[in-house]
């Protein structure tokens, strides 16, 4: 399958088998992630991959915070309140979400729950925290979403469902507390990962592109 082919048919997935991706699988694609791109060659990415009873714990941990009513504490500012077309997709992106689930907008406790599902890992089996030293800031930043993608196409090459998931970088405490990330590291998201619940209605949602008329501009 080439890259446009995977770029084609890939989506989010928000709903997950409890069947583990096997481990010399995982070994094999961040191996072969560890040749993504990076300004300078720094490399700056630590991902911290939780699976089994460590996943289960850092679950009930996140969900604790958000049912305390805890207010995100990200590591990094990376909370930007989208204007114009910006706002415009993401309500078309959370509209063909929810509406593929069949929750109304008005339906309020159905969205909160639904958004929940974020720090549950969306009962994938598996989970990674991409991090990176703070002081790196924004061509760290960068360098990561290079790598992030890199490992979700690769895993889209082996069958491997993911979710990208800013939600996993906004409540960083109980995740270094449990996976004991010093403090000069930050969290920037997260990636939920696994096989995908395919029958799942969250997962029959898609979402619209822009033309590349709107996003690319040529000068000779």
């Amino acid at each position: 399958m080439s890259i446009a082919d995977i770029l084609e048919h890939r989506s989010s997935v928000r709903a997950f088998t409890n069947k583990a991706v096997p481990q010399e699988t995982i070994n094999k694609i961040f191996s072969q992630a560890q040749n993504s791109i990076s300004n300078c060659n720094v490399q700056p990415w630590q991902s911290m991959v939780v699976s089994g009873d460590c996943k289960d714990k850092l679950k009930k941990a996140l969900v604790s915070e958000i049912m305390a009513g805890k207010q995100p504490q990200p590591d990094f500012d990376w909370l930007p309140k989208y204007q114009g077309i910006h706002r415009e997709r993401q309500f078309g992106s959370a509209n063909a979400l929810y509406g593929a689930m069949g929750i109304e907008r008005s339906d309020k406790q159905a969205r909160q729950a639904s958004m929940l599902r974020n720090w549950q890992f969306f009962d994938a089996p598996h989970a990674v925290f991409f991090c990176m030293e703070k002081y790196l800031g924004i061509m760290g930043a960068v360098d990561m979403g290079i790598y992030a993608q890199t490992l979700s196409l690769l895993m889209q090459e082996s069958g491997i469902s993911s979710c990208m998931q800013g939600a996993l970088g906004q409540f960083p405490h109980p995740v270094r507390e449990l996976l004991e990330i010093p403090e000069d590291m930050g969290i920037l998201f997260g990636m939920s990962f696994g096989y995908a619940d395919e029958k799942a209605s969250a997962n029959q949602a898609k979402t619209e592109r822009a033309t590349v008329g709107q996003s690319v501009k040529y000068f000779n």
